[in-house]
């Protein structure tokens, strides 16, 4: 299994003000869904940062994001694996597919493909 990216997805009350805090870090906006910011580092793009309020399409937010070269694999050996699913396997309107799972921690992980 490939993993393109990891990273952290920070809920915010203030997706605009978090916005300029990383932004004086260096980072860039890359998208803006108004829910959901994400931001990169132009030097290194691998580098993100995910800010959100709300998710708009899941009942619970995220903790972490780590971006698969094969989403359907990956359910289907964390499904196998007895792990939690907390958000179904979904094609979002933004272009990914993506399913949460809960780590044995408790941490809420989006995986997620790019279609």
């Amino acid at each position: 299994m490939t993993i393109r990216r990891a990273v952290p997805d920070i809920t915010t009350a203030d997706p605009a003000a978090s916005s300029a805090f990383y932004r004086l870090l260096g980072f860039r906006e890359e998208m803006n869904m108004g829910w959901v910011i994400n931001l990169v580092s132009p030097s290194n793009p691998t580098a993100q940062v995910i800010l959100m309020t709300q998710d708009a399409t899941a009942t619970v937010n995220p903790d972490l994001s780590v971006e698969v070269g094969d989403v359907d694999a990956v359910y289907e050996a964390v499904r196998a694996s007895g792990a939690e699913i907390v958000h179904p396997l979904s094609d979002e309107e933004w272009g990914v597919r993506r399913f949460f799972v809960r780590d044995p921690d408790g941490t809420v992980v989006n995986v997620v493909g790019h279609r």
